[in-house]
């Protein structure tokens, strides 16, 4: 492999066969190297492919500015991400979740902190992602001697949720709120707590995630057995009562009209997380 640019002393970038351009990490990697020297593949600890090239030039400008020890603990928070807890992750997480720990960490030596005001919500409606948020904390703590307060956790929570979804950060705390508001018409509506260790309650919430995303795209799910629609309906009168007021606050809130299908759906959700 022959270096197509020089970023820092530990990060380069090569164009392969397939004329994609790959960054590459590792230790002392572009010292005293020019674009068209050989690359020391024993210097290589890890290979960046970003299909996108907007995001391939942010990151590229972000790795001049961060430490390698912070982008070695990034990388390893991202894996964790991927094969722990199976969590499939744009691009953007690469950018995002690296300009978000370096800034955090930087606040931290200045004694600055920022509260996460969604805390709660993150740590109960995104339990998965919450744990990748600790675990990421630890890490930092371990790897950096750097301890962060548990909003970093919710933070970078709220940063894999995004890579996630591919939604912007102020989308994903519209999102939150519009999850919340319909678990609290619930539980109201049927007078409950919720299970939250129950699967069908891991279910709903899933499901609200992506209700949540289509509503703020402003994407509805086209309707298809009207005589399952009808059959629901019938069977489930109190639960189809809560999607109907799951309807009139959405509609007026967010002006949007939900489908038979959306009904549908939230209908069979709703019947099994109140089911005791």
């Amino acid at each position: 492999m022959v270096i197509n640019k020089v970023i820092n002393n530990n990060v380069i970038s090569v164009i392969n066969h397939q004329e994609k351009e790959l960054v590459i990490m590792g230790r002392g990697v572009g010292f005293q190297k020019k674009s068209g020297d050989n690359v020391d593949k024993s210097k290589i600890e890890k290979i960046f492919t970003l299909d996108n090239k907007d995001i391939s030039d942010q990151f590229k400008t972000l790795l001049r500015e961060v430490p390698i020890e912070t982008m070695e603990v990034v990388e390893k928070i991202i894996q964790v991400a991927k094969t722990e807890y199976n969590k499939e992750l744009n691009d953007i997480i690469y950018v995002a979740l690296t300009d978000h720990v370096n800034f955090a960490i930087e606040r931290k030596k200045e004694n600055q902190s920022v509260k996460n005001g969604l805390l709660w919500e993150i740590k109960k409606l995104y339990k998965d992602e919450y744990a990748i948020g600790l675990e990421a904390v630890k890490m930092i703590e371990e790897k950096l001697d750097v301890a962060l307060e548990e909003d970093e956790a919710g933070f970078i929570a709220m940063h894999i949720l995004n890579a996630e979804l591919n939604e912007n950060v102020s989308n994903i705390n519209q999102i939150t709120k519009i999850i919340q508001d319909i678990l609290n018409i619930v539980k109201y509506h049927f007078a409950m707590e919720f299970n939250e260790e129950s699967l069908n309650y891991f279910r709903f919430i899933t499901h609200l995630k992506f209700f949540a995303q289509r509503l703020m795209s402003e994407t509805n799910l086209q309707d298809q057995d009207d005589y399952l629609y009808e059959m629901v309906k019938q069977k489930n009168p109190k639960s189809f009562e809560c999607t109907n007021k799951i309807e009139v606050y959405i509609e007026k809130e967010y002006g949007y009209r939900l489908s038979n299908e959306e009904k549908l759906y939230l209908t069979i959700h709703i019947e099994r997380v109140t089911s005791r």
